[in-house]
């Protein structure tokens, strides 16, 4: 039989542990707040809302957009807290790469050194050992340990269902939630009921976790804090001062980091965009860029309303273009070609035969919804252009101004979006001209809007009104590659 003492590693880990887990709690409400609001259905319609984190009552008499929806938490419980969206998926992401890692080497150590009999239980009468164990704690008594072991059936339990399927279940049910995995595998969505139903589920294991830590902490006390403390700090009970005071030190280090990271990330948003934005874009690079989409959804799975993020332009040019049905648009598509072209909207309809995809919008706050896109695949006109070999990127300019259509956004400037010459190729890669089977509506993006599947919505440019194939996108704006990320610390790279 092991000895299931405490070695230094699963105190390190146990420390660790309390780290990446309440960063991820805290930034987890960040991204919650942008919209606060949960749903099972993914057309994520208004009103079918089955919780919500918010006193706001939206307009039903003019057009709002989700950003009109956005709650301000305080930096007490988010990560960094204010409507910093871009900030709070930073530091969720690269937390749950460490986190991921973390958990990596603690099974492997956990086996490898025999400490798996500490969770994994050896009969099932540990159920039954487990019940007379509440029952004990409703008689506020204390149960006996387990023969040979540190903690009770209860206790062995709840630590097991923690590490093997709390833990694994975030893992799986927030890779649900990301637009690369969805639109490869939708299958995969389908197993936890959706997009929508996966963020439901998430939150609910965002709950057990705190749920656990509440308990977790109130066992301590009951089971005598002082000795547990040291066995977590010396691997025995002993020095029970000198125990308390590394603990503390070891806590205030631990606030000392969420402290300097909400600071950091108020003060400093460009610097905290790019320090983490490197180390996540690397793991998107190589685990999710491949993953083009297959998404087919049925006719029937259309969502009957699709939502709304950013306003139309309010120029009076477009208005004019917008009575005329936008017979004298015209797409501009230059920079680094051998062809530059310029198309009409009729131009688009004739350039062979339209592509038509039912599958699902992921908006970068949260929401979800089915639609069926038809247009031109984005590979033909590059074909056609014929991009110089140092074009690697692609610049979608739009008609948007932020300041002016937009008075309630962060920055001004005409709104553009960048993305890499590689996922131009993409399959479901669309200049989509219509949607549901009907010209595509203004609110929408009319006449011509960006379908690109396994990012999210943000990137998928509205009313587009020239393309620029270019080898760098740092003098673009404030060279972040696109006005969300430039304004708002959003990630290029949105896969995820």
């Amino acid at each position: 039989m092991v000895q299931l003492d405490y070695p230094v590693w699963l105190r390190i880990e146990h420390w660790v542990n309390v780290l990446f887990v309440t960063l991820l709690i805290r930034s987890g409400i960040e991204i919650l707040g942008t919209h606060p609001k949960l749903y099972w259905r993914d057309d994520s319609r208004p009103g079918t809302e089955w919780a919500r984190f918010t006193r706001k009552t939206m307009p039903t008499d003019k057009l709002y957009d989700t950003l009109d929806e956005e709650e301000s938490y305080s930096s007490i419980v988010s990560l960094p807290g204010h409507k910093h969206l871009g900030m709070g998926r930073h530091w969720h992401f690269v937390t749950v790469m460490g986190w991921i890692l973390t958990g990596i080497v603690y099974y492997i150590l956990l086996f490898a050194t025999g400490q798996w009999h500490r969770y994994i239980p050896y009969s099932w009468s540990i159920f039954s050992d487990a019940w007379n164990d509440v029952l004990t704690y409703l008689s506020f008594k204390l149960p006996a340990l387990l023969p040979g072991q540190p903690l009770d059936a209860v206790q062995k339990l709840a630590y097991a269902f923690v590490i093997f399927i709390l833990a694994p279940f975030q893992i799986l049910t927030g890779a649900a939630q990301s637009p690369a995995v969805e639109a490869h595998f939708p299958w995969y969505v389908r197993l936890w009921g959706g997009r929508q139903g996966a963020r439901s589920l998430h939150f609910f294991g965002l709950l057990a976790f705190i749920g656990f830590i509440a308990v977790h902490l109130m066992m301590v006390g009951l089971w005598g804090w002082p000795q547990l403390n040291a066995l977590m700090i010396f691997g025995g009970v002993r020095d029970l001062g000198w125990a308390l005071a590394a603990s503390l030190v070891i806590i205030a280090a631990i606030v000392l980091v969420h402290v300097a990271a909400t600071v950091w990330s108020l003060k400093s948003p460009r610097m905290v965009q790019r320090a983490l934005g490197f180390v996540i874009s690397q793991g998107r690079l190589f685990f999710l860029r491949p993953m083009a989409s297959r998404q087919n959804y049925s006719p029937s799975q259309l969502s009957p309303e699709h939502r709304v993020n950013g306003k139309p332009p309010d120029s009076d040019d477009y208005k004019v273009m917008a009575v005329h049905n936008f017979v004298s648009w015209k797409l501009e598509v230059g920079g680094l070609v051998e062809n530059p072209m310029t198309f009409t909207l009729a131009d688009l309809r004739a350039l062979g035969e339209k592509q038509t995809q039912r599958v699902l919008h992921n908006c970068v706050q949260g929401w979800s919804s089915i639609g069926e896109w038809s247009g031109v695949p984005f590979r033909n006109v590059v074909e056609m252009v014929k991009p110089l070999p140092q074009a690697r990127h692609i610049c979608f300019l739009t008609m948007q101004d932020t300041g002016r259509d937009e008075p309630a956004a962060e920055g001004e400037g005409q709104f553009y979006e960048v993305i890499d010459m590689s996922l131009a190729r993409h399959p479901q890669c669309l200049l989509a001209y219509e949607m549901n089977g009907r010209p595509l509506p203004i609110k929408h993006g009319a006449p011509l809007r960006l379908r690109i599947e396994n990012q999210v919505g943000f990137k998928m440019a509205k009313w587009i009104e020239r393309i620029e194939f270019i080898s760098d996108y740092k003098g673009i704006g404030d060279g972040m590659g696109g006005w969300r990320e430039d304004n708002v610390y959003y990630d290029k790279d949105v896969e995820v």
